[in-house]
């Protein structure tokens, strides 16, 4: 196991949490957690991301062993993504954060609109 100090720009570390900690890569581990899905289930079920992004990051979990793809020979080609193994650690860790959210969306908002109020007036 490497160990290093993920405050470092060129740690190991650091970069596999800059990959995991991205929102649109918590947010599509977090469906595939529940079953393997095609491109357009995705892009349909994270509601405002662009097919770029979602390509972009797709792309990039499946290089860091989180994802898998597997096309199937139709016309048009049809693809399907699924959480691998090594995803599959992070399925504790993606429902710890959603929970979360979830449990904090409230208090983290209010924060936000007293943070503004402040910032608006000045203060």
């Amino acid at each position: 196991m490497i160990v290093g100090n993920p405050y470092a720009r060129d740690c190991p570390t650091r970069k596999v949490l800059d990959r995991i900690a991205d929102k649109w890569a918590v947010l599509v581990l977090g469906l595939l957690m529940g079953g393997p899905m095609r491109f357009n289930q995705l892009r349909r079920a994270v509601d405002g991301i662009s097919q770029k992004m979602l390509s972009q990051t797709l792309k990039s979990l499946e290089r860091d062993g989180l994802v898998s793809r597997k096309a199937f020979a139709t016309v048009p080609v049809t693809v399907e993504y699924a959480i691998t193994p090594l995803g599959q650690t992070l399925a504790d860790t993606v429902d710890a954060l959603r929970v979360w959210a979830e449990t904090h969306m409230e208090a983290v908002t209010a924060h936000q609109q007293r943070y503004d109020a402040g910032a608006a007036s000045g203060a």
